[in-house]
């Protein structure tokens, strides 16, 4: 090892290592470094004097100046709530008229119930309420209970085949699978329903199947579906003459639900929403669907 020396050119000691002929500076660590550090070394042992820091065995160092992040978000959900009341008692004390002819608070209905809906009902319903396959669309479709706004918010606070003891029940029962009818009466009840959206289905060919699928369908399915297949709400039954499908219009999509049946649901919002975002939502919606007409 060779002893250290000034290197000429950069006037820095060497440290006395050489590997085929380079030789290693000495080279000082920058002050700029050294300044970083004693400053972030002073920062955080002032921030650990300060704030809330070091754990303690039932407790822990609250800091100094006693800041308390709990405190600051508790008081912030407070005033917001605050802030909201202006409109939040309105929309829980006074009834649907009323408030559908308050233009200030149909407003906040708008806005704050489109802000809900994304939030709580487009991840089934869409973005736009028109629906998915296996939700229905709840904007422009007849509803299978009502679209009044107080029809509306009993449906969002109890649910469809929900946990809610008060829920809604709705099923189609499975014709095909539990052998309540054969396989050839399926086949003609469903080209009778086909008939009633689709009146141009009807043809010379298949007048037998259709008149016999009538007589299937007036006996086990106008119960629900009523006797022209319009649908009935105090059954939650939809209506079967529209071009509106929760599971699809085509044959094979209406065989697959007379075969199997089909059992849709909507979960319960009451304890999930306030009473006043479930009215809102309730109002939002009925908006929409006056708006659709």
């Amino acid at each position: 090892m060779a002893l250290s020396e000034r290197d000429k050119v950069s006037g820095h000691m060497t440290t006395g290592h050489e590997w085929n002929g380079i030789k290693e500076l000495n080279t000082p660590v920058p002050r700029v470094v050294y300044i970083f550090l004693i400053s972030a070394t002073i920062f955080s042992v002032t921030w650990t004097i300060l704030m809330p820091s070091w754990p303690g065995i039932n407790d822990y160092f609250r800091g100094l100046l006693g800041a308390d992040q709990q405190a600051e978000v508790r008081q912030s959900v407070a005033e917001g709530v605050a802030e909201r009341s202006s409109w939040t008692d309105a929309i829980v004390d006074e009834d649907f008229t009323t408030i559908r002819a308050d233009p200030s608070l149909m407003q906040t209905v708008r806005e704050t119930g489109k802000m809900l809906f994304a939030e709580n009902c487009a991840a089934c319903h869409g973005a736009e309420g028109l629906g998915n396959p296996g939700f229905p669309n709840i904007i422009q479709a007849p509803t299978m209970w009502g679209d009044d706004p107080a029809t509306i918010m009993e449906t969002i606070r109890v649910g469809i085949n929900s946990a809610h003891d008060e829920t809604r029940y709705g099923q189609m029962l499975a014709f095909g699978r539990d052998q309540m009818l054969p396989l050839s009466d399926v086949d003609r009840v469903v080209t009778y329903v086909q008939t009633l959206s689709d009146p141009a289905i009807a043809t010379a060919d298949n007048a037998e199947d259709i008149g016999e699928g009538a007589t299937i369908f007036a006996d086990n399915c106008a119960a629900c579906h009523g006797e022209t297949g319009t649908g009935m709400q105090e059954t939650g039954a939809p209506n079967l003459t529209d071009q509106y499908w929760i599971y699809g219009g085509d044959r094979s999509s209406i065989r697959h639900t007379v075969y199997y049946g089909r059992q849709g649901l909507m979960p319960t919002w009451e304890g999930r929403l306030t009473p006043a975002y479930i009215k809102l939502l309730a109002l939002y919606v009925a908006d929409l669907r006056t708006a659709a007409k």
